[in-house]
């Protein structure tokens, strides 16, 4: 049985709260116009949102894994769009959290738990999947880091204030590609967003291209060793990536499934409410079943990542599971509604869109079945 403690409960509260009363009533609005709603950014950095897992003494609710899912989840459930600029900003703040040094920590993090926007660009364009064929260089010149290079796909290109970016910084002794994190800030000259992609869903966030120009960066800027970033990279997508996407399309599917219900309760056909009918009743048992095995999956990996055990196997599954469950469950919640089921006035169609667009973030679900069948073979 899954029981949250007394604390995550009012964490989930608080979350439910503003995610009803501050983001329900925009949420059509956020998709219809593609905008990302930067000031309740702000909203959530004042209730402690921005910070969820960050010590105290940078600035943060010093909470964990498990609470930021919470968190995700409740907002995703009315704009996966925005919940998926949540996922940016804390994979760019777990990276600084985890990596940075003290000076690094203490310069960043307060900042990013009260209100500055947070990223993390990794991919380009000949390929998400294949970090060490990263074309983005970075070269010491003067007692400097200079980079050049464009990144795509990368949530909150356009309204980050602290951009964690890799680069390839040369070669190791046996000629392989040698990669680096450093920390860009925003308004940095020569980091520039490019161009603004028009997505099918996860529309309430911004996600576009990075364009890198010279950027001269002090040496201090390097987060963790030179050499590390491959290493960096794939602790951040498995470490929050992927957990809080899964949360992300927790919230899809519950939304889902409370639709199929309403729907069903409200539409009388026939003389009697929808839901009398038993094969709309399978439809909405395979939305709960769908629902709360991709919670305890999610809720789970979160809890091991919390308790400092190997999870990246859980996660990877947590998230494979719960995208595509999500991307199922809104097929036929529109299939129970009908011809109702297509119109925008309803939230469905976008649940659909939203939970399609989740299945690349972080890892596709080819790329999350090739962990998991590896963790397995490893046995």
């Amino acid at each position: 049985m899954l029981k949250f403690s007394e604390q995550q409960e009012l964490v989930r509260k608080a979350a439910r709260d503003f995610a009803e009363n501050e983001i329900a009533p925009l949420a059509q609005k956020f998709d219809e116009e593609d905008i990302c709603p930067v000031e309740l950014f702000k909203e959530t950095a004042r209730l402690g949102f921005n910070g969820v897992f960050v010590p105290a003494e940078y600035g943060g609710a010093g909470l964990g894994c498990t609470e930021m899912a919470i968190i995700l989840e409740e907002t995703g459930r009315y704009s996966a769009g925005f919940a998926v600029s949540l996922v940016a900003h804390y994979m760019g703040t777990y990276a600084i959290m985890t990596w940075g040094t003290e000076e690094q920590k203490r310069k960043y993090l307060p900042a990013l738990c009260s209100g500055s926007f947070g990223g993390f660009s990794l991919t380009e364009p000949g390929g998400g999947s294949d970090f060490s064929g990263q074309k983005t260089s970075a070269r010491l010149a003067d007692g400097k880091w200079v980079l050049n290079g464009r990144k795509c796909f990368i949530t909150n290109s356009h309204c980050m204030d602290v951009n964690v970016v890799t680069a390839r910084t040369g070669e190791d002794a046996e000629g392989r590609p040698q990669i680096s994190v450093f920390i860009i800030e925003g308004n940095a000259p020569g980091h520039a967003p490019g161009r603004k992609e028009k997505k099918a869903g996860l529309r309430g966030s911004c996600t576009g291209d990075i364009v890198l120009n010279n950027v001269q960066l002090p040496q201090s800027c390097l987060l963790g060793k030179p050499g590390e970033g491959i290493k960096i990279a794939l602790g951040t997508l498995s470490g929050m990536g992927r957990c809080g996407t899964a949360a992300v399309a927790l919230g899809i599917l519950r939304g889902c499934l409370e639709e199929s219900v309403k729907f069903a309760r409200n539409r009388v056909i026939y003389g009697k409410p929808l839901s009398k009918l038993t094969n709309i009743q399978f439809i909405i048992a395979q939305n709960r079943t769908d629902y709360e095995a991709a919670r305890l999956m999610t809720y789970n990996a979160a809890g091991m990542r919390d308790a400092g055990m190997p999870c990246g196997a859980e996660m990877s599954m947590a998230k494979f599971f719960a995208s595509e469950a999500a991307v199922n469950a809104a097929r036929r919640t529109m299939e129970l509604m009908g011809g109702y089921g297509v119109i925008t006035d309803y939230p469905v169609s976008r649940y659909l869109r939203d939970a399609v667009s989740a299945i690349p973030a972080c890892g596709t679900s080819h790329i999350m079945q090739i962990i998991i069948a590896e963790n397995e073979l490893k046995k």
